[in-house]
């Protein structure tokens, strides 16, 4: 199973951005799909979550600004960030569950600077 992370970049704070997740390969028993983020000298965390028939989980700091969403005909899942923040500044990694193992994309920067 290969995970393939796009839509990061720079932006200034107010703004947003959405990533995508794609996945690919053995992807039968795809279930749930996630983002995570990792900012420097921090540790990686739950930004938000979402199962194969839609529910979602968010972490309080992405409540009513993120929103998460999947596509399971494309085995994709996406992230829609808005009002974002500096502290929103961090390496976003993408992780799917497929059956009993996990899975992490390659990550991708998101820079929230005026």
């Amino acid at each position: 199973v290969q995970l393939q992370a796009s839509g990061g970049g720079l932006v200034q704070p107010g703004g947003s951005l959405r990533l995508s997740c794609t996945a690919s390969g053995n992807t039968f028993g795809l279930s749930n799909m996630g983002w995570f983020r990792q900012a420097q000298e921090k540790q990686r965390e739950l930004v938000a979550s979402i199962t194969s028939g839609g529910s979602a989980a968010y972490a309080d700091s992405a409540k009513g600004r993120f929103t998460i969403s999947r596509d399971n005909v494309k085995n994709t899942a996406y992230l829609q960030m808005n009002s974002l923040k500096p502290e929103d500044t961090a390496v976003y990694y993408c992780n799917a569950q497929v059956r009993i193992k996990g899975y992490w994309g390659q990550g991708t920067q998101v820079t929230v600077s005026s």
